[in-house]
């Protein structure tokens, strides 16, 4: 049997404090009753005395029992102070390699962990989470067709921080490119095919491209297709 059965429960309280800080997902009463050793029952009895603890005591958090299982939560009396110590964060110093994920996922969502490596052709996961943190990217979803991969796209914070209105204002990044070449990169890269078109290819599917858009006026913000549906009703 484990040791903590023999625990007082104000230690055992304790026990569960610790597990529930160390926990981002609700966690059930038998998950909580297995670690330390005791009875569903008895695990959820603690809780809920924990929990009128911390309300008579008025805390800075609250203990809730959410989606099948217990969570610690910020008051919501201090929801103000928290959102402008949140917000305060500073997300405008981003490295290199953020900048460049939040520009691979901004232009290329919804996309995947390994959809954002191909295209940088580095592994992003850290920065990717880091982003999450930041409330620059979010968790969209899942793609069935990767084996349920997360998928990502941006946030409304983003588009607070960065002065858009919805994705559809990104700036064209081919204006930024030097040459017909080089536009013909940025359009391989973000749409995920391989880099091997010839430059005699490239200059004919552009050519193409001209011809077909020149009598749709409208159509003038197409080069931003790589966004896909996701920018049709997704605007945070």
């Amino acid at each position: 049997m484990n040791d903590l059965e023999t625990l007082e429960p104000s230690s055992l309280k304790g026990a569960l404090e610790a597990l529930l800080l160390v926990s981002s997902d609700p966690v059930s009463a038998s998950a909580l009753g297995s670690a330390l050793g005791i009875t569903p029952g008895e695990a959820a009895s603690l809780l809920a005395e924990l929990k009128v603890e911390y309300e008579e005591a008025n805390r800075g958090f609250q203990l809730r029992e959410v989606a099948g299982g217990w969570r610690l939560f910020t008051h919501p009396a201090f929801h103000d102070q928290v959102e402008s110590f949140v917000m305060s964060w500073d997300t405008q110093k981003l490295s290199q390699a953020a900048l460049e994920t939040l520009a691979v996922i901004a232009y290329h969502q919804p996309v995947t962990r390994e959809m954002v490596k191909g295209i940088r052709g580095v592994n992003s996961d850290g920065v990717i989470s880091s982003l999450v943190d930041k409330g620059l990217v979010r968790e969209m979803g899942r793609d069935p067709q990767r084996g349920q991969a997360i998928i990502y796209g941006t946030t409304t914070t983003f588009l607070e921080k960065f002065g858009l209105r919805s994705i559809r204002d990104l700036p064209d990044l081919e204006q930024f490119a030097p040459d017909e070449q080089t536009r013909q990169f940025i359009r391989e890269r973000l749409s995920g095919r391989s880099i091997s078109s010839t430059l005699e290819e490239a200059t004919e599917e552009l050519d193409e491209e001209r011809d077909l858009m020149e009598p749709d006026a409208e159509s003038e913000d197409d080069d931003l297709y790589i966004i896909g549906n996701a920018s049709d009703d997704y605007d945070d």
